[in-house]
């Protein structure tokens, strides 16, 4: 009988984490933006990012900006640029692209999201698009928080 209790307990237990997590948003149980630095490859004297961006936050975004810091070879930021991403969907995938002129990919080592610069659900209002946010890279450069 006390295995039967103890069951039941742990089935009770997972039951309540169950229910709050089907009743929390969408962004606290991992539907999230995604971005994804596709690819880096030199273009002219510049470096041409792809980057492949989801919208998995449950929700159409009218505008999507991130700030973005470039790190050179030697960790020094070079740069802050601004990718705007536009209107996204929800559960859209959209691919961009963006030049960096007169910087060569192999001088890239690192591009760390620095903040959200917009983020604006359709209809108006703030959408939290920094604390959903995954990254990742298939580049040789580090993407990331």
């Amino acid at each position: 009988m006390p295995v039967l209790k103890s069951v039941s307990s742990t089935f009770a237990a997972a039951s309540v984490a169950l229910a709050a997590m089907v009743g929390a948003p969408a962004f606290a149980q991992g539907g999230n933006f995604s971005l994804e630095l596709n690819a880096a490859r030199d273009a002219g004297e510049g470096c041409r990012l792809t980057y492949v961006a989801t919208n998995n936050t449950g929700q159409d975004l009218e505008q999507a900006s991130y700030e973005v810091a470039v790190f050179d070879q030697d960790g020094v930021v070079s740069r802050l640029l601004i990718l705007e991403f536009g209107r996204l969907q929800a559960d859209k995938t959209k691919v961009v692209q963006f030049d960096l002129s007169d910087m060569a990919c192999t001088n890239i080592s690192r591009l760390l999201v620095n903040s959200v610069s917009e983020c604006v659900a359709t209809g108006g209002g703030d959408a939290n698009c920094m604390d959903g946010l995954v990254t990742s890279s298939r580049a040789e450069i580090q993407f990331g928080l």
